[in-house]
């Protein structure tokens, strides 16, 4: 796969990395803007990122830099399949198969931010590149 990116998709951990300040994903936030990558969000990944001491300013601007899909039915539909093609099932992997679902759907090449290699392996196959934070 190419260094170049088109999309990044970011999971909670990494919309919570970027909104907390941490520097190496500062550093990548600012690489994926030079190569002018879409940086991209699911809607449900707002909910997992929110909690009493969330810094409010920081999360609301991050928001603005990205773009937020919505989850619709047919983005529920099209993760609850995705989770039965890859034997997987339940609450816990329910938000991690909606953000798959979407970075699968992105105009390629993908990647994604997120702490989970191993469940978006699963989820994604070789199709997104998955970076660790």
């Amino acid at each position: 796969m190419s260094n170049r990116l088109e999309t990044v998709v970011l999971d909670s951990q990494g919309l919570s990395a970027w909104i907390s300040q941490d520097r190496d994903t500062l550093a990548m936030i600012r690489s994926f803007h030079s190569m002018a990558a879409d940086l991209v969000v699911c809607a449900n990944t707002i909910v997992e990122v929110m909690h009493a001491r969330v810094n409010m300013p920081r999360l609301n601007w991050a928001l603005s830099q990205v773009k937020v899909e919505p989850v619709t039915e047919q983005v529920a539909r099209a993760s609850a399949e995705l989770l039965k093609q890859t034997g997987l099932h339940g609450h816990e992997y329910a938000i991690d198969a909606t953000v798959a679902e979407l970075a699968l759907r992105q105009p390629g090449p993908v990647a994604m931010l997120t702490s989970d290699v191993d469940d978006m392996a699963k989820l994604c196959g070789g199709r997104v590149r998955l970076i660790t934070v």
